[in-house]
């Protein structure tokens, strides 16, 4: 269990102030429970409900790297999204969420045919799991089911790719995709990005399929090679700190960055330089684009490639046990963030502030798209507690918001619960 003190739009928010997690709102038995209640088919046939289970995630470094064929290191976490079902016949889904008593639904044979004809809110998701799943030839069932998440609404902690795994799961004959976790991914990547439309990378739903319990896992989004990559979690914890705000990245200036990268290949490919995506360009190389692109793009390029650097260096101290080389790394990487692809925010700064002037703190960055969401840290255990007194003392008083301290611990990839 996390040793714990006090996305997308798909999940109501968690309770504010610096609470721990209630982790027993996930429990396989009381969500059966709470199945029978809300759906008289499973209270008729107990015995045929499942429970299935897809965690969010945290990236350690790496951050919009992803959709530039780059590198990232994230860590699926205990914070997850289960859903009770019970499997129909019917072609028909419906989902009721446990926090709220909403319900919304949709016919199988409806989307896979209509395409992106959206609904509105987090039933998009599932429907567009559903639409990509159908596009994969994989086989789909219907069902009714009680959603539940530990996960905060828009944090950065990937909320929608892990509902998008979950439905993937639940969605499945036998609740089970009966393909790699991986070629998983990659399918409710496409959902996301043609359904949803949101025109992520592959990393979130990465992360939820292919977690590991013992660490994270390095992720080359070009070639799709991946490898574990242990943490030392006898000494060190993985905090998570909200900001109490809702990150405030729609989508369009999620999809405005990567139409910026998208440009500057263009521009550099137009001139004969050998780049597919900005992972061909080298540090080496920047210099001489000063002049061929625009302030605002060679910045938003700069960050980029010295970002999978970064990871290849931080990957390698965490190997050598370098834990002040992690240190400077996580920190080039939120001023990165900050000052040339200009996503971080005032909320976001103040905590890796306030974490920076903790003793224990080893490493402190932001996580996630921006705006608003989590910071992540690497914490000595004996000093989690003092940082969430700081946040906690702190923060406020900076900001006039209440943040929220959460330990986690890695997870394994999405499954049955």
């Amino acid at each position: 269990m996390a040793r714990t003190t006090g996305d997308a739009p798909a999940m109501p928010p968690g309770a504010g102030g610096p609470s721990a997690v209630d982790r027993s709102l996930l429990d396989p038995a009381r969500l059966r429970a709470r199945l029978a209640a809300a759906v008289p088919l499973a209270a008729a046939d107990p015995g045929s409900v499942v429970v299935v289970r897809a965690p969010g995630r945290v990236n350690l470094i790496g951050e919009h790297t992803d959709y530039n064929d780059g590198l990232v290191l994230p860590a699926a976490i205990d914070l997850e999204i289960r859903i009770a079902l019970v499997p129909t016949d019917d072609r028909r889904v419906e989902v009721v969420l446990d926090a709220t008593g909403e319900r919304a639904g949709f016919d199988l044979d409806e989307v896979v045919t209509a395409g992106t004809a959206r609904r509105g809110g987090f039933i998009d998701y599932v429907a567009g799991t559903a639409w990509a799943m159908h596009e994969a030839g994989l086989p789909l069932r219907g069902f009714r089911g009680l959603l539940a998440s530990t996960l905060p609404q828009g944090s950065g902690l990937s909320s929608s790719a892990a509902l998008e795994l979950a439905s993937a799961w639940a969605l499945s004959p036998a609740s089970d995709p009966a393909i790699d976790p991986l070629t998983l991914a990659r399918i409710c990547q496409r959902g996301e990005n043609a359904y949803v439309g949101v025109a992520c990378g592959l990393m979130d739903q990465f992360a939820s399929s292919c977690g590991r319990a013992d660490g994270a896992v390095l992720l080359d989004c070009r070639s799709l090679d991946h490898r574990a990559v242990p943490l030392p979690l006898d000494d060190l914890a993985v905090v998570v700190c909200h900001t109490g705000s809702t990150r405030k990245l729609q989508a369009s200036e999620y999809n405005a960055r990567r139409a910026q990268c998208e440009r500057a290949v263009a521009v550099l490919a137009a001139r004969g330089l050998p780049v597919r995506a900005l992972r061909d360009v080298t540090p080496g190389m920047l210099d001489g684009l000063r002049g061929v692109l625009d302030d605002e793009t060679f910045r938003r390029c700069a960050h980029v490639v010295e970002e999978d650097v970064r990871v290849e260096e931080t990957v390698a101290a965490l190997g050598h046990g370098d834990l002040a080389a992690v240190g400077r790394l996580f920190a080039a990487s939120h001023a990165s963030l900050r000052d040339l692809y200009e996503v971080s925010s005032p909320e976001l700064d103040a905590l890796v502030d306030i974490a920076s002037g903790v003793p224990g703190v080893v490493a402190a960055r932001m996580t996630g798209a921006g705006f608003g969401g989590c910071t992540v840290n690497l914490v000595r255990r004996d000093a989690v507690d003092v940082l969430a007194r700081e946040v906690l003392a702190s923060y406020p008083a900076r900001t006039g918001l209440v943040p929220r301290v959460l330990a986690v611990d890695p997870a394994a990839g999405a499954g049955v619960a």
